[in-house]
């Protein structure tokens, strides 16, 4: 009997301090390790492909882009780290309560980083509908990065205070060896959520409606414009068709972040609510459907990636191809 009960525990030299391992069985468990796998390998090359995209070609160094190419770094990051400790959290934790700690210090970072990139996102598309003609003055690459740079400083530095004072694994809230809590009191869950979700969504909602407003009396305008105006027309087009990948992008980023943020109100291991894997899943998932969207709504996107996938990236020039 106590060699079968060793058999279940994380640390079977343990018995007294040892978690149990998992109760799933064989068929979920491979399929669940196959599933994350897979959607970690698809996350890291789509992003990839834009972090490449906008890096290489030199035509798609403007600001919008270097705001989405942010936006894919923070999205690599839980291809390339979340992903796989969602794997690890679902079977035993043997990496001990630095690693632990560290991991939710750079999930926490990427989640920051990633709801800083749509917010800076949304008041470019902002300005870019709303005040055109202010925009190449207002928004330019230096302060785009500057934003960019901002963005991540004050995630790290949040993230830093999080991981600080969040008692991820004091043994108040260990009860055995072989797991990695993600345990959030109630005040600091509270923080969490009106920092880094109220606030932000807030702000993205109000840009994104005065967006949609001023983007639907320009598309009635259209309609009454002479064909001796056609460049405005497509310039037109051009700015209404941002507006809607902006709406696609934060109806996609509300769909997979509020389940994480509910529970996440409501305290406790995200892990082990009722919730279970679901509640991770869809804020990882997340940063695969992004590049998605690009290919999607962004002809440019498609282009690069076909330069890169037949390695024309390699020719000399290619920095200077045309793909606009």
């Amino acid at each position: 009997m106590e060699v079968h009960d060793g058999a279940e525990l994380c640390f079977p030299q343990l018995l007294n301090t040892s978690c149990r391992k998992p109760l799933t069985s064989w068929t979920e468990a491979v399929f669940l390790r196959i599933l994350l796998s897979s959607l970690s390998v698809l996350t890291v090359a789509l992003n990839l492909l834009v972090i490449v995209s906008i890096s290489h070609f030199r035509q798609l160094h403007k600001p919008t882009n270097f705001l989405l190419l942010s936006l894919s770094f923070s999205d690599l990051i839980v291809g390339l780290v979340t992903f796989p400790g969602l794997i690890l959290q679902k079977t035993c934790w043997f990496f001990g309560d630095f690693i632990c700690s560290l991991y939710k210090y750079i999930t926490s970072i990427s989640l920051g980083s990633s709801v800083g990139n749509i917010v800076l996102i949304s008041v470019d598309r902002y300005v870019i509908i709303c005040d055109p003609l202010q925009y190449p003055t207002r928004v330019t690459v230096a302060r785009a990065k500057l934003c960019v740079c901002l963005c991540w400083l004050c995630s790290n530095l949040y993230s830093s205070f999080f991981v600080t004072n969040n008692p991820f694994q004091k043994d108040t809230y260990i009860s055995c060896y072989g797991k990695c809590v993600f345990y959030i009191d109630d005040t600091l869950a509270l923080v969490d959520v009106v920092v880094t979700f109220i606030i932000p969504v807030t702000v993205i909602m109000v840009l994104y409606l005065m967006v949609f407003v001023v983007a639907v009396s320009q598309a009635r305008a259209i309609t009454a414009v002479t064909l001796q105006h056609s460049v405005t027309v497509t310039s037109r087009k051009s700015e209404l068709k941002a507006a809607r990948t902006l709406g696609v992008l934060i109806a996609v980023f509300l769909m997979c972040f509020c389940p994480y943020y509910c529970v996440s109100f409501a305290g406790g291991d995200i892990l082990n609510t009722s919730y279970g894997i679901l509640v991770p899943f869809l804020y990882c998932f997340n940063s695969c459907l992004n590049p998605l969207i690009y290919a999607l709504f962004y002809p440019w996107f498609r282009r690069a990636v076909k330069i890169i996938v037949t390695l024309q990236i390699l020719q000399p020039g290619s920095r200077e191809a045309n793909i606009l």
